[in-house]
């Protein structure tokens, strides 16, 4: 399980996950080699997968980003997703509640690719409907 120091780590390395080990531990009020430590520890047991890179919005600004809400015919989520996760243009899938059973965030180059993806997901068997919505702007990050 994590702990309060684990929680407070990995909250510093999802704002920057390059910050150096002695500067993580100034802020955590630890020593360097703890932070080490935990870093792999949580490493080893999966908490943390990996570490990733955050570009600007204007970087990639041409590539088509969308949601697509989908829902699923009777018990067929598992399979649905196991599907899912072999189209690389598909950055995450996330459960939900509602009218829609699962969400899924695309990411592609091209709106034809985005076409030929949503051809692709929608042909997948257990899959009863879909809506797909291209996201314009990010006002966040």
């Amino acid at each position: 399980m994590l702990d309060d120091l684990d929680r407070r780590l990995i909250a510093l390395l999802r704002a920057d996950s390059r910050t150096p080990a002695a500067v993580l531990a100034k802020s955590l009020k630890v020593s360097r080699g703890t932070v080490q430590n935990r870093v792999d520890r949580l490493l080893s047991r999966g908490f943390i997968q990996g570490f990733t890179v955050k570009t600007r919005p204007d970087v990639e600004a041409n590539r088509v980003r969308a949601i697509m809400s989908i829902a699923i015919e009777g018990e067929r989520s598992a399979a649905v997703v196991a599907s899912l996760k072999g189209f690389p243009e598909v950055a995450a899938v996330h459960t939900t509640n509602g009218r829609w059973d699962l969400i899924a965030e695309l990411d592609v180059e091209t709106l034809a690719a985005f076409s030929a993806t949503l051809d692709g997901i929608r042909q997948i068997a257990g899959i009863a409907a879909t809506e797909t919505s291209i996201l314009l702007a990010t006002q966040k990050m």
